[in-house]
């Protein structure tokens, strides 16, 4: 049988302990930002996550909107790489609304778009897409796909 006994002192104790914790943050703070790049600040506050339809409708209707129970289309697009000036505008509309598209370059995404019902003007055919990277909204428009179309932030036009 063997006994093992160690002296430890106080201050390599508190010193070991205040590492383990930095440490421990450090790995859970990379952690975040590895699960889902680009995340942004909603309008309703705090970082979105979207898992199912219920909560992207209720999303939508934070914003006023009031759209068709499920999407007329969900489609998985690739976000490029580097992005050209053909996406400049794009690109402020989302970062107008605090998403950074460009977070997720060269990713996968997810497109859930819905038809609104409540449009102010009383317009018809107008659509609400959500972009999602891992369940963490990362841009969004309100736009219709008419000849004299027109597209804007999530946001209810006043």
């Amino acid at each position: 049988m063997f006994i093992l006994t160690a002296t430890i002192h106080r201050r390599r104790l508190a010193a070991g302990l205040l590492a383990l914790t930095v440490l421990c943050g450090g790995v859970w703070g990379l952690s975040e930002t590895l699960s889902a790049p680009g995340e942004a600040v909603s309008a309703l506050g705090g970082v979105t996550r979207l898992r199912n339809n219920e909560d992207r409708v209720a999303y939508l209707a934070g914003f006023g909107w009031e759209v068709t129970g499920e999407p007329v289309s969900v489609e998985e697009l690739l976000v490029p790489e580097e992005f050209d000036e053909s996406y400049d505008d794009y690109l402020a509309l989302q970062s107008s609304q605090g998403f950074d598209l460009t977070a997720c370059a060269g990713k996968r995404v997810k497109r859930y778009t819905y038809e609104i019902t409540n449009y102010p003007s009383g317009e018809t055919g107008v659509l609400a897409s959500l972009l999602l990277f891992r369940s963490a909204v990362v841009g969004g428009e309100v736009y219709t796909t008419s000849l004299d179309g027109f597209m804007h932030g999530l946001a209810m036009p006043e």
